[in-house]
């Protein structure tokens, strides 16, 4: 089994977190990839964000009707803060998994930052990294590699088009008024709706 996991705050979750998860899955043959909402993620600690319940009830919606993508609470299930090492030592445990059948998916724009994580040489022996970027887009490693010894080795690159939307840009919208409609999944924008969600703060 090869599996992928996306995690993210998800808040809210929109079509680009979705078809990153659809590039990896299709471009890295992968069985599943799984959706991990952050509980308390170190780099975001102090910044307010909209509570957990919302969060995975719009990534339910979401992903619904894909057989491939499932729903992890795994950072949402143990006391913070939660550090990308451990993630993946619990989804190795649960799934049975070995380092070379476990994906990490990011951003190509994150890999740059990757020497600013947490243990980040060891994060490269726990799995591997599907790093999403754009068509033709392989940045000078040499850097990273001082930092992350055998980076080069542990990264999947997986083309795919430059989106514009992000998480930030759909709350200042809902503020505003403004539509968010094909920027999220239907039933993620009748949830928020729903529950005026992104009213009056950056949540």
């Amino acid at each position: 089994m090869k599996l992928g996991f996306l995690g993210g705050t998800f808040d809210p979750i929109h079509l680009g977190h979705l078809l990153m998860a659809e590039t990896a899955w299709e471009g890295l043959g992968l069985n599943r990839v799984l959706f991990v909402p952050a509980g308390d993620p170190p780099h975001k600690q102090g910044q307010a964000k909209t509570p957990a319940f919302h969060r995975v009830a719009m990534v339910e919606r979401a992903i619904a009707g894909n057989a491939h993508f499932a729903l992890s609470r795994v950072d949402l299930e143990r006391p913070g803060p939660h550090y990308t090492t451990d993630t993946v030592r619990l989804i190795r445990a649960q799934y049975d998994l070995s380092a070379e059948a476990c994906f990490l998916i990011i951003g190509g724009d994150s890999l740059a930052d990757l020497p600013t994580w947490y243990h980040a040489p060891e994060l490269v022996t726990l799995c591997r990294l599907a790093v999403i970027g754009r068509p033709g887009y392989r940045p000078d490693l040499s850097g990273l590699e001082a930092t992350v010894p055998g980076l080069s080795a542990r990264l999947d690159w997986v083309d795919m088009p430059p989106t514009a939307v992000s998480s930030r840009d759909i709350r200042a919208r809902v503020r505003a008024g403004r539509s968010i409609r094909y920027q999220v999944a239907e039933g993620v924008r009748e949830y928020i709706e729903a529950y005026g969600l992104y009213q009056y703060n950056d949540a």
